[in-house]
C-alpha cells in the first residue's frame, strides 16, 4: 500500500485529534466511531469523514465496519494520539530542561570564581545552583530499594503481638521502645 501522502497523514492526524476531543467531551466509543466513519451511511453526520474509519473498504464498496470495529478504531486513534502528545511533551520538556541547565551553568561560573576566593555568599549561591542543576535532570532521585525474602524470594508478612515484636527487636540487637507503660 505504501506510505500515505502528506494530505492523508494530515487528515489522519486531524481525525485522531477529533477522536480525543470527542472522548474528552464524554462521548462514548461507538458514537466517536460513527462520527468519524468514512461511509456516510453509518456516519452519524451523514457525511464521508475524510480518512474516516473504513475508508479503504468504503472506496471499494464492501460492507461498512461493524460497531465493534468502529469502537476498536476509535480506541486505537485516541490511544495513538495520546501517545504522540506525550512524546511531543517529553521532547518539549527535554528541550526546556537543556535550556534551564545552560542558564544555570552560566550563573554558576561567576559564583564559583567568587566562592573559591572566599566569598561565603557566593559559596552559598554556587551550592544552590548545583542543587538546582541536579534536580532538573533528576540526578537526585531517590535510589530504588526493594525488600526481598530469603534467596531473593517474596517477603512473608505475618501478624505478631507486641511481645513477639519486642522479642524480635531484642534478638536483632535493638532495645524495645518505651511504650509509656509503668
Amino acid at each position: 500500500m505504501g506510505r500515505p501522502n502528506r494530505a492523508t497523514r494530515a487528515a489522519i492526524t486531524q481525525r485522531r485529534a477529533d477522536a480525543v476531543d470527542l472522548k474528552i467531551a464524554g462521548v462514548d466509543w461507538l458514537t466517536i466511531g460513527r462520527k468519524l466513519a468514512a461511509d456516510p451511511s453509518i456516519n452519524s453526520d451523514g457525511v464521508a469523514y475524510p480518512q474516516g474509519y473504513g475508508i479503504d473498504k468504503y472506496r471499494r464498496k464492501p460492507e461498512p465496519p461493524t460497531d465493534k470495529r468502529l469502537i476498536e478504531l476509535a480506541c486505537k486513534d485516541v490511544s495513538k494520539a495520546l501517545m504522540e502528545r506525550a512524546a511531543a511533551l517529553d521532547e518539549s520538556t527535554d528541550e526546556l530542561r537543556r535550556l534551564m541547565l545552560a542558564r544555570l551553568e552560566k550563573l554558576f561560573f561567576p559564583m564559583y570564581r567568587q566562592a573559591v576566593r572566599g566569598d561565603f555568599q557566593a559559596n552559598d549561591r554556587a551550592v544552590r545552583i548545583i542543587e538546582r542543576e541536579t534536580q532538573l535532570p533528576g540526578l537526585n532521585r531517590p535510589v530504588r530499594t526493594e525488600l526481598s525474602g530469603p534467596d531473593g524470594g517474596a517477603v512473608r508478612a505475618e501478624s505478631a503481638s507486641m511481645e513477639e515484636l519486642e522479642r524480635l527487636i531484642s534478638l536483632a540487637g535493638g532495645a524495645p521502645a518505651d511504650r509509656g507503660e509503668g
